[in-house]
Parts: C-alpha cells; sequence; structure tokens
C-alpha cells in the first residue's frame, strides 16, 4: 500500500484539484442557493455517489486501459475539452434579464440526489483525475494496484465530500445575495465560464 508521505502528498494535491470549481460544484452550489443547506448536502452525497463509479472503473482497470492507449486518451481528452469549453463559452455569454430576484426551481431530495449522481458520473473533472492523476500516486512495488486505487479514490470521495459541503454550505448562507441580485449571479456566470475554459485549456496539455 502507498506510505505515509506518498499519502499526504496526494491529499494535499487532490484538495488542490477539488477547491477549483467543475460541474460538480456548480451544480451543488446552485442547488444550495435554491433551496438551502439540506438540498446543498443532499446534492454532494449524490455527487459523490457517482464518485464511486469513477472508483470502481479505476479500481478493476479502465483506467489503465485507456491511459494505455494514446488513441483512446487523446479521444477522451479532446470530448472533454470541448464539453468544458462548450459550458465555458455558455456561462460567459448569459445575459442578464433584469433587477428582480430569481426563483430557481425546487426540486424533490430523490431528484437532487440522482441529478448530482448524474452530474459526477459524467463529469469530465473527475473522469480525467481517475484516469491521469490518480495512477501517478500508484506503485506496482508498493503491492497491487487494484486496492491502491481504492483506498486513494475513497480518499478522494472523503476530502471531496468535506470540500464540496463547504461549498454547498457557504452558497446556502449567501443564498439571498446571490438570488436577489443579478450582478452577483452575472460575477457567478463569468468566474465559473473562465474556470471552465481555464481547464479546458489545461486538459489539453495532459498527456498520454
Amino acid at each position: 500500500m502507498p506510505d505515509v508521505s506518498t499519502l499526504a502528498l496526494f491529499c494535499v494535491a487532490t484538495l488542490g484539484l477539488l477547491v477549483v470549481p467543475g460541474p460538480a460544484v456548480l451544480y451543488i452550489v446552485t442547488r444550495s442557493v435554491a433551496q438551502g443547506r439540506g438540498a446543498g448536502l443532499i446534492s454532494v452525497l449524490g455527487v459523490h455517489t457517482g464518485s464511486l463509479v469513477h472508483v470502481a472503473a479505476a479500481a478493476l482497470g479502465i483506467s489503465a486501459l485507456l491511459a494505455a492507449s494514446a488513441t483512446a486518451f487523446t479521444v477522451v481528452k479532446y470530448v472533454g475539452v470541448a464539453y468544458l469549453l462548450w459550458l465555458g463559452v455558455r456561462k460567459l455569454m448569459r445575459r442578464g434579464g433584469g433587477e428582480e430576484a430569481v426563483e430557481l426551481r425546487v426540486q424533490s431530495k430523490r431528484r437532487l440526489f440522482w441529478e448530482g449522481f448524474v452530474v459526477n458520473v459524467l463529469n469530465p473533472k473527475t473522469a480525467i483525475f481517475f484516469l491521469a492523476f490518480l495512477p501517478q500516486f500508484v506503485s506496482p512495488a508498493a503491492g497491487p494496484v487494484g486496492p491502491q486505487i481504492l483506498l486513494l479514490g475513497l480518499l478522494w470521495i472523503v476530502l471531496g465530500m468535506l470540500s464540496d459541503g463547504t461549498y454547498a454550505l457557504l452558497a446556502s448562507a449567501l443564498a439571498g445575495r446571490v438570488r436577489g441580485s443579478v450582478r452577483a449571479r452575472r460575477r457567478l456566470d463569468v468566474g465559473s465560464g473562465l474556470v471552465y475554459v481555464g481547464l479546458a485549456a489545461w486538459l489539453t496539455t495532459a498527456k498520454a
């Protein structure tokens, strides 16, 4: 299994990636603003249940299989780039419709959970993490690869729940300001749009 120093480095690097808003964080923030803290935390639970799909896939060797094929890696990479660019441009081009407060549609707890699950299963940021980042902390000399990936994946989920839970609590606390201000919503759109475009740019530098 990975030694303590490897696990510590993994945790630091993972937190650095998690705090950058991606599709899952934006979903959690949106639901927290719309329906409050409870809805945000249910969304977090759904998102990281979706993370289990990525952990299982990586532990079974799917990520290693893709990484071993330059063609497969390139396809995955550029599909992710295109998706992130589309999200970023859509956010940057969005226009405010007035200064009135916007009431977002209320969703059931079950809908919140399963939407969060789907968002993260299809989240290119999470997929690329397990494809290109996590294997760097795995060493065949430390024992079987599958259990190492499983351990690192579970650490990712724990850290992700802490990070995303913090986003949910902050977003719910600031919900009134965000809902009532077109300027605040526009800043969120621009900020998230720039993050998406920047992440797409970073992804093009990933090596097979």
